[in-house]
Order: C-alpha cells, then structure tokens, then sequence
C-alpha cells in the first residue's frame, strides 16, 4: 500500500470498546481521552470506564435500542455496524452515514467472553458454554478488521501501546499498523471459533481422538536452522502448555535454543521428570547416554555422567530436582562440557557458577522450567508426509501389580529396584532398545539397532566391566535367545522385558540354565 493509504486515513475520533478483560483498560481509555478520543460503550465494559471518572457515552443510548435477552443483543445494530464498515473516501458511503444519523467508529477494541478458560474447568456446565459463545463480539472485530483501511480493530492489551504512541503522534494510526492489526484480528476470531469447533467435536469423537484434528500453535522464535544448516526452522508452542514444559520455561543464560537443543531438551526433561527420587539424565542426538538416581542430587548427576563420558561431552542434561551449588560446582570441572540444562528451579550459587567458571559458560543455556507436577496422559503428534501420527504420550507408569517373575529364581529387593529403575528408562531410548543399569545408573545403552541383538552387545561394550552384576531392560521382547547368551556370557544377572515372543520359554530356559531373574512386564515401550 503506498502513501496515499496514510494520507487518506481518517483521524480517531470516536472508540467502540467492549472488552471482558479490562486488564490495561483504564491507563489506555485515558491515554484515549487525552487525545480527543470519544468513547462509546457497553454494560460492564462502560461502568469500568466510569469507575475510572471518564467520559463514556452508552452504545443503548446512541442506537435508541435496548441491550436485550441478558446482554445477547447490544451491539448487533446499523447504527453500529455501519460507522464501523463505511468507507472514509466514497460519498455514497458518507450520504447514508448523513441519512441515518450514523457516527463514524475509527477504533474498535474488543476482547471476546472467556470460552477457552470457561470450558477448561472440570466443574463446566454445557449452559456455561454455551453463553460464553460471544456473537457480537466476533461480529465487531470481523468488521472492523474488513475495514481496516479506515478503522483500528484492537483484540489484544499488548497492542495498546502502540496505537496510543501512533495517535499522540499523528491524530491518527497508520496503514502498516491497521494492517497487521487486522492481520491478528482474524488469526484471534480463527482460534476462538476452533476453540468452539473442538467442544462440539468431542461429540463426533473416537476416544481422544476428535473428528478433524484443531491445532493451535503459536510461533514462539525463528530458528537459526533446523536439523542441518540448510533446512530452515521455527519453534511453535501450544498457548495452553503447562509450565513445567519448555513451552513455559524460562531461559536464564545462553546462546538461542537450537532445534536438536529443543529435541534434546525435551527428551532430558522427560526422563529426569519420570523417577521420583532425585535423578539425572544425560542425553545425546535424542537418546539417554547417562542416567541416575540417587538420594543425593550431585550424587546422582556423578553417576550420570560417569555412564558414557565421551558421548556426554557437548550433551545436555536435565534433572527434576533444583540444580543446587554441588552439581554445578560438578559441572564446572575442567574438561567438561555441557550444551544445555533443564531443571525446575536453580539455586543462585549455581547460576553463578555456571555462568562464571567453565569456559562455555557465557554459551550454556540454562532453562528452569519451574515446579514439576505429576505427569498426565496427553497426546502427542507426529508429522508424515500429508499429514499427523497422534497418539497418547506414553508417559504413565506401568501397573507393577501385572508384572510376573518368570525364572526359577527370585529377585531379590535390590534387583527388583535395579529393574524398576532399568525399565523406567527403557522406554526413553529409541527402538531397539536395550539398557543395562547397576546402582540405579545406567551403565549402557543400545539404541536404534535393526537388530536387538546388536543393541544388545553395543550395551555391554559401553558397559565394560560394568556388565557383570548388572540388570537389563529390553523395550520388546526377545524372539530369540541369543540376546540372552550373549548378556549372561557378560555377568548380566537379571532381565526384565515384555515377553509375548513365540519363543518365550527358551529364553525362560536360557536363564534358568544360567540361573538368572527375568521379569515379563506385558507391556512394550518402542520408541521410533
């Protein structure tokens, strides 16, 4: 658009504004008045105005109509919808403007009822719902927003700073500004009618699972690349995420989160958050290359680190404990370095010393994502080619109770604790996927093998001398008995895995022959 669209715009004199938040209102409704701005509004929107001791003329009053049937009807008028709609530069338009005794509307501001927060209460009635369904709202930011060569369409409370900087300026706003303004305007009704797409679709859904699948997703950075310096890349997040995600974490140090940081970060997070005492993990290209609990969070983090050295240098690590002064004065040892970490809190003695000791420091990102909470069922997506994979997360714990102790022998309590500990982290190591654990650390891990019996001797390479006495966890069953000989040659002394092979009973056998503990767990963890 050139010149001519500023040049041509009309100056503000007269603001519509009908908002159900009033966050910011009052210091933007004065910054208004101030400016020769006269207000007009509705019901609640208006009293707020008048508490603040400014002018408000009453929409009722100005279109000789009522607010009817408890507020639903106010706004939906042609005395209204006409200044806003008309056009500033056609002398048709302004002879029916003079014919009807209709005022111009330069600035419309609107915030629509509350719908997504109304239907996200457990306790929500279908009648709450349904009266929350803003009809004139929408109405007045889709015209305003059609218009917006002539008039400002304000949905946002972030956006009023800048239309008062234009109109304290110039009277008036600009074209650039109307424009994008616009731009969010429709992007805002968009996902408020999504929002109420989706809570009808539960009814026309298949489980989780709704009939056509709404996402929203806000753009939250431009990334540098993606997985390769020539693929291009953004990070998106869902405005609803929870705190405790990187989607609402907050960065405290570091260079810009690269894509494999963010894939690297959240696979760390997962693990860490999935044990309940004090646990560490250490992660490598999307897979664990350490992990450990331990009453003692530094204790911990040693042993994690310990578990694969050379893959741990450049990782990224995650706890779901607060990083305290131990660890980071762990971390800050010469001839370590570590890319990124993910925590829910950091003691200022630690950020102190991460971000003034080792070399990288000024480079480490540092990311608390704040108090964890319980982990819950949630759906997750996977892009193929034309479309989405969603399934459920799998991130609830195993029921125990259906576990069966398959061998001769018996495990004893620190076996059981071993394999609990090795079969929590299985699931988080990409299929095939074998790990071997000793002290509830992680000694060695296969990942991503063809065959399982590969990942099964790449896990007692790492391990070394480690194997011996060590527990494996294996993410599906063995279809052959190889895996078993080639662990206990190793000093392996207990199993735990799925079961469901045809040929289960001669890996039963094979650890019978070797006096071994095997565990079936009737459940699989694979991870593509």
């Amino acid at each position: 658009m050139t010149n001519s669209a500023d040049e041509n715009s009309p100056p503000i004199r007269r603001a519509l504004i009908s908002v159900s938040s009033k966050d910011g209102l009052g210091d933007f409704a004065r910054g208004l008045v101030a400016a020769g701005v006269e207000l007009f509004s509705t019901g609640g929107t208006r009293k707020f105005i008048e508490g603040e001791g400014l002018p408000v003329r009453d929409v009722s009053a100005y279109t000789g109509f009522p607010e009817i049937m408890d507020g639903r009807v106010k706004t939906l008028h042609p005395k209204i919808h006409g200044g806003i709609l008309c056009r500033h530069d056609r002398e048709d338009d302004q002879r029916v403007l003079a014919e009807h005794g209709i005022l111009t509307f330069e600035l419309v501001v609107v915030s629509l009822y509350p719908f997504e927060a109304t239907v996200a209460r457990p306790d929500v009635t279908d009648e709450d719902a349904i009266e929350n369904i803003d009809i004139g709202g929408p109405s007045l930011i889709r015209g305003a927003a059609k218009n917006h060569a002539f008039t400002t369409i304000v949905t946002g409370t972030e956006q009023y700073a800048d239309v008062l900087a234009e109109l304290k300026a110039t009277g008036k706003t600009s074209y650039a500004l109307r424009r994008r303004l616009a731009g969010a305007a429709y992007e805002h009704t968009a996902r408020y009618d999504r929002a109420i797409s989706n809570y009808f679709a539960r009814e026309l859904a298949e489980g989780p699972f709704p009939a056509v699948l709404n996402l929203v997703q806000e753009r939250r950075a431009t990334l540098r690349y993606g997985e390769n310096p020539h693929q291009q890349a953004a990070w998106y997040v869902d405005p609803r995420a929870g705190s405790d995600t990187l989607a609402g974490a907050k960065q405290l140090n570091g260079k810009e989160l690269s894509y494999n940081n963010l894939l690297d970060l959240d696979s760390a997070l997962a693990i860490a958050r999935s044990f309940g005492s004090p646990a560490v993990s250490v992660v490598k290209h999307n897979n664990p290359c350490g992990a450990a609990e331990h009453e003692q969070l530094a204790e911990a983090l040693r042993r994690a680190m310990a578990g694969d050295p050379v893959s741990a240098f450049g990782s990224v690590l995650g706890f779901n404990r607060t990083l305290d002064r131990a660890c980071a004065e762990q971390l800050a040892e010469p001839g370590l370095f570590v890319e990124a970490i993910v925590a829910p809190g950091f003691e200022p003695a630690a950020v102190e010393i991460l971000t003034t000791k080792p070399k990288w420091k000024s480079n480490v990102r540092l990311l608390d994502v704040g108090p964890l909470e319980a982990q819950q069922a949630m759906l997750e997506y996977r892009s193929v080619a034309g479309g989405l994979l969603v399934q459920d997360r799998d991130v609830l714990a195993d029921p125990e109770a259906e576990w069966q102790v398959v061998t001769q022998k018996q495990p004893t309590d620190a076996q059981l604790a071993e394999l609990r500990f090795a079969w929590n982290l299985v699931r988080h190591v990409k299929s095939n996927a074998i790990v071997l654990t000793k002290d509830r650390a992680l000694r060695g891990a296969g990942a991503g093998q063809m065959s399982r019996v590969d990942s099964v001797r790449i896990a007692i390479e790492k391990s070394g001398s480690l194997a011996k006495g060590a527990a494996l966890g294996s993410d599906a069953f063995f279809p052959f008995p190889d895996s078993i000989e080639i662990a206990a040659a190793a000093g392996v002394t207990a199993f735990i895995q799925p079961g469901g092979s045809k040929n289960d009973a001669d890996s039963i056998a094979a650890c019978d022959q070797h006096g071994l503990v095997m565990i079936f767990t009737g459940r699989r963890h694979f991870k593509h």
